[in-house]
Parts: C-alpha cells; sequence; structure tokens
C-alpha cells in the first residue's frame, strides 16, 4: 500500500514540476511515508524522520512532509509538538496536504489556478514519469482502511474505517498505469475479499476482477489480502474463470490455537480456516498459499503455539510471514491483555516457524525442478533476469534477450526453499 501511495504522490509532484533525486542533501522536498505495524517499523520510521533535522537546520527551505501511519487519521498534535521542524502532515493515501502547501508557495495568481485545475480531479494511482515503462508490476489499492479490528491490529486506528473506491475510479487507474508500460497490477485491500461490501451498488471483487480481465494489455492480476471469512465462491469462480488472474492467496491464519484466534478477534476457528484452505484447493487444483503467523500473542502458552506448527504440517503453505507480536498502541490487546510471553520465548517461537517454513516451502519448490513453467518478467537483480511463475515463486535467470515484461517458459534447473533458477525456452515460448 505505501509503494503505490509514494507513487501516487511522486506522479503528483511531477504535475508541479519536481523530479527526483537520489540524494536527500539535494532535494527541495522530502516525504517520508511510513508504517507502524509493528514496534520496528515505527521506530524505523522515527529514527529516520530525526536524521532529517540536520538537513533542515542547514536548509530552511527544505520542505519536510511526514506521511502514512506515523500520521493516522485521528490527528497529529502531539508530533507536531515533538517533530516542529515537519512541514506538513498527511494521512495515509492522501497526497492533498503537501501539494496545497507546495501550491502556497511563491505561485503567481495565474499559476496557482493553472495547478489547482491540473490537481482539482481525484488523485490517480498512476507512476511517476521516471517509472513509465520501466516498472511492469503495480499495486493498485481498491480498499482503504479496515473495519474488522483485530485486538493486535493498529491499521483501523491509523488508516480508519474501511472504504471501497469508486469502481469507475480503479478502472480509469488501471487503464493509465497499462498505457504507462504495467502488465502486471496486483490489487489491494486490507481485507481486499470485502471490496464493494461497505457501499450499495457497487460490484463485488469477483465483479471488479473479470471487469479489470478485459482491459487490453494486461497480463497478469493479483489481489491481496484475503480473510478466511470473505474467501466466497464467488472469487473462487472468478480465478477458476479468468487466466489473467493468478491461482496464489495471501490468506492469514494468525494462530493454530481457536482460543487465541478468540483473543484476536479473527471470527473463525482452525476448523473453519483448515475447511477454506482445502476447499480452494479442490476448486482450482495449482495454487500457492501464503498466510501470516503472529507468535508470543498475549496468554500464548507453548502448547496453544504448538497447535500452530500442527496447523502449517497440515496446511503446508508456500509462504509463511511470521512476526512476534508486539504492542501497539491503542489497540485491544495492550489495553485489556498483558504482554506475558518473555522476548526470548517469541523469539524460540518464531525460529521454530521460520525453520519449519523453509523444509516445507524447499519440498514444495522441489516439486518444480525440470518443470517448464510460465514466468513473469519484473526486472534485473544484478545480471539475472527476476521473475514469477503465477503461484508466485520467485525465478531467477541468465538471458541477454531484455525480458522486462514478457511471459516466457522457463525450465527449473535448481529449487531452493525461497526462490528458483532456470532457463527461457525457445523464443516461440515468449509472449
Amino acid at each position: 500500500m505505501n509503494v503505490a501511495d509514494s507513487n501516487r504522490v511522486a506522479a503528483a509532484l511531477e504535475k508541479l514540476g519536481y523530479s527526483p533525486t537520489n540524494l536527500p542533501k539535494q532535494a527541495d522536498v522530502i516525504v517520508l511515508n511510513t508504517c507502524v505495524v509493528r514496534e520496528s517499523a515505527e521506530q524505523k520510521a522515527i529514527g529516520r524522520l530525526t536524521s532529517l533535522k540536520s538537513l533542515k537546520t542547514k536548509n530552511p527551505d527544505l520542505v519536510i512532509n511526514l506521511m502514512g501511519c506515523m500520521v493516522g487519521v485521528h490527528g497529529y498534535s502531539e508530533l507536531q509538538q515533538r517533530y516542529p521542524y515537519v512541514d506538513v502532515f498527511s494521512q495515509p493515501s492522501d497526497p492533498r496536504p503537501l501539494i496545497d502547501h507546495l501550491q502556497g508557495k511563491d505561485l503567481t495568481t495565474a499559476k496557482h489556478q493553472e495547478i489547482s485545475d491540473i490537481l482539482d480531479t481525484e488523485f490517480a494511482y498512476e507512476l511517476p514519469l521516471t517509472k513509465e515503462n520501466t516498472v511492469v508490476s503495480a499495486f493498485l489499492p481498491i480498499v482503504f482502511g479496515c473495519s474488522h479490528a483485530c485486538t493486535y491490529c493498529i491499521i483501523p486506528l491509523r488508516r480508519g474505517k474501511e472504504i471501497s473506491r469508486p469502481p469507475d475510479e480503479i478502472l480509469s487507474d488501471a487503464n493509465a498505469l497499462v498505457a504507462n508500460g504495467v502488465k502486471e497490477i496486483t490489487l489491494l485491500g486490507q481485507i481486499v475479499d470485502r471490496y464493494g461490501h461497505d457501499q450499495p451498488g457497487y460490484p463485488k471483487l469477483s465483479t471488479l476482477l473479470r471487469k479489470i480481465h478485459q482491459i487490453e494489455g494486461i497480463k497478469r492480476i493479483r489481489f491481496l489480502t484475503s480473510h478466511p471469512n470473505w474467501m466466497t465462491d464467488d472469487i473462487l469462480d472468478a480465478v477458476n474463470d479468468l487466466p489473467k488472474v493468478m491461482p496464489h492467496f495471501e490468506l492469514p491464519n494468525q494462530a493454530g490455537d481457536d482460543t487465541v484466534l478468540r483473543n484476536m478477534r479473527r471470527g473463525y476457528t482452525i476448523d473453519q480456516y483448515i475447511k477454506t484452505i482445502d476447499k480452494i484447493k479442490k476448486r482450482l487444483g495449482e495454487v500457492s498459499i501464503a498466510t501470516d503467523i503472529i507468535v508470543g500473542f498475549p496468554g500464548e502458552t507453548k502448547a496453544q503455539f504448538n497447535r500452530s506448527v500442527d496447523v502449517l504440517k497440515t496446511v503446508k503453505p508456500d509462504m509463511t510471514h511470521v512476526a512476534r507480536y508486539s504492542p501497539r498502541p491503542g489497540t485491544y490487546s495492550t489495553r485489556k491483555m498483558i504482554d506475558d510471553v518473555p522476548p526470548e520465548e517469541k523469539m524460540r517461537r518464531f525460529r521454530i516457524i521460520e525453520k519449519l517454513q523453509e523444509q516445507i516451502s524447499a519440498e514444495i519448490n522441489k516439486k518444480y525442478l525440470g518443470k517448464k513453467v510460465p514466468v513473469f518478467f519484473e526486472g534485473k537483480s544484478k545480471d539475472r533476469w527476476r521473475g514469477r511463475t503465477p503461484t508466485n515463486k520467485l525465478v531467477f535467470v541468465e538471458c541477454e534477450e531484455n525480458l522486462l515484461g514478457k511471459i516466457t517458459d522457463v525450465e527449473v534447473t535448481w529449487a531452493g526453499p525461497w526462490s528458483m533458477i532456470g532457463v527461457v525456452g525457445p523464443a516461440s515460448d515468449k509472449q
């Protein structure tokens, strides 16, 4: 989401005549887009923001914009007191405060009106000019905020309630991205499956997928993050029916014990989660599943943690994003629960999940050895092309041909837990 928001801001700044620089000391405007979903992310943002103070001291005309979840949607007077050198505070996904601030700086009336005319319409999710025709895979938010309110999650507090974007804006943005060279679009939402449920008359996610699928030039479509309660049959039908929609699901379970899930307010049982995974696999065949696990949630016993291990052994996800529980200010778990799992025990559990997932991923990826898979190439990492299979497996190949934005058959010659290496097929296999 922050990558998409940052591109949106950059595109808006270009309309004001700004261009990017890789050196902060050369910048006239610095935008720090922040995440605070975990304490470590917030501390990193604070450290970066603090480091900008010296630049402001040396160059008082420098405009510093703090944006994103660190600012939130419920006021930022405390931040203004702590960081008086910050010029502009912007809520998540909102470039307007920065643009309004810059519009008011040394502009003639005619120029001010010209810029206002350009920016009066809703800010589009588009690529900055510097990335056009070089970025072939882009994120497109379709749902802002979240109303589910898991007890550990700060997103509803910082990004606000769930709001689905108008479908015509989404389709317009998708067409604009394609016009700028994008060939793969990933639709984003904290619970992306709930798109349209908050707005009477809006299409549901399955219908939106079908509309985007019709856009000429799009080769692949993905969506994340899903929720077990909202993974409906019509979504599975859309994935099954639409060749451009990839069979990859980001479907967190967060814990393997029903009591812990109730304390998290996730809204389902482990039995329901496993049945959802089984339904996806039976309906679609070859799919990939990525999940999230939080270890060390308040009150989680060793026995309850072991059930999380058992669920991973049963489900065998392709990827697990594992995190140690960290209290987030204002959340229910921070206000009402005791963070009683010691840090060293959290790390022990973290390592167990990490090692188990490495074994599972290696086992899954070995099945690709010697097989040909269609790989969409996103760019280069050093001297190798980097791409992904339909099931989101990372593949590297060496090839002198320009593969950017192409879907090419690749024979897998090496498979590790986190990536694979292959050789490209004949020219007739390329699209």
